[in-house]
């Protein structure tokens, strides 16, 4: 009869620890976050905080190797089933998703869901978002890093542009997937203050973010530069064929084949990297 009961209490035991017990209920609660932010996405991989990270958002492009995760859509129209196929057991997003239907059906299945304070619409905020989520993901000695490089190649960019004389006139044109047309950045957008900080000017200025582009805009503009983010240069695929676009080939810039590739999520949000890309931008724009 002891015998039999030491063998009882042998077993509980052992399904309380080790592979039997610990182990498994580990497994089974490792978290699976899906991140709907492209900014939150390129500062996760930056902390090296991307163990977890199940899935992301179309928008969500840097650094190469998110590529290889599923996405759940474009952000503002999101699928409830898209994002639920990931399993998530918690989303990070920025205030920026939608529709409001899905955002009420993830509220009902009670999935939780974060949204970081600093919302990085500023160089200073952005240092206060890197470090925000270093912290929450315990990585903030490489928060610091981060934030000490973004310093740096801030300084080396403003003292680049106290050295430069007639700012240069820049047309940012940037293809909108959801609308499928060609727009207009102008002086309200975030790419336009990385301009500034380049040394260069926008060439349109609108109440909005983006303008539809026409041949109207292309002539008030009359820009020096023209740059486009990847998706419509590689859409048009040719200098040839962006000359095409509506009034453009009669623009200093393009006269002067001064037309120019970047990659969107180097000039459309703030993060580690802004410093890098504002250093890019004075390359092309006083090369």
């Amino acid at each position: 009869m002891k015998k039999g009961i030491l063998a009882f209490v042998l077993f509980v035991s052992l399904l309380s620890c080790g592979r039997f017990g610990n182990e498994d209920k580990k497994e089974n609660t490792q978290e699976r976050i899906v991140c709907i932010s492209k900014q939150y996405s390129e500062i996760i991989y930056a902390l090296g905080a991307q163990q977890n990270l199940v899935a992301v958002d179309l928008s969500s492009t840097y650094p190469n190797e998110i590529k290889k995760l599923p996405t759940v859509g474009y952000h503002r129209a999101l699928t409830i089933e898209g994002i639920l196929a990931q399993n998530p057991t918690l989303i990070l997003q920025d205030d920026n998703i939608g529709p409001p239907t899905v955002i009420a059906q993830l509220e009902k299945l009670k999935i939780p869901m974060k949204v970081f304070e600093n919302k990085a619409g500023t160089i200073d905020s952005a240092k206060l978002l890197i470090r925000e989520m270093g912290k929450y993901f315990q990585k903030e000695k490489r928060a610091d890093e981060l934030c000490e490089k973004l310093d740096s190649d801030m300084e080396k960019a403003l003292a680049n542009r106290s050295k430069t004389d007639q700012p240069v006139k820049v047309l940012i044109i940037h293809f909108g997937q959801a609308s499928n047309v060609f727009l207009a950045i102008t002086k309200k957008n975030t790419a336009a203050k990385m301009i500034e900080m380049a040394g260069g000017v926008i060439a349109v200025e609108r109440e909005k973010r983006m303008k539809q582009l026409s041949p109207e805009v292309i002539a008030a503009a009359d820009p020096d530069v023209i740059i486009l983010t990847d998706v419509g240069y590689d859409r048009l695929g040719s200098l040839e064929k962006i000359k095409e676009l509506p009034g453009l080939g009669t623009s200093k810039a393009a006269q002067n084949n001064r037309i120019y590739r970047f990659e969107e999520h180097d000039i459309i949000y703030y993060g580690p990297r802004t410093g890098e890309n504002v250093l890019k931008l004075q390359k092309i724009l006083y090369p």
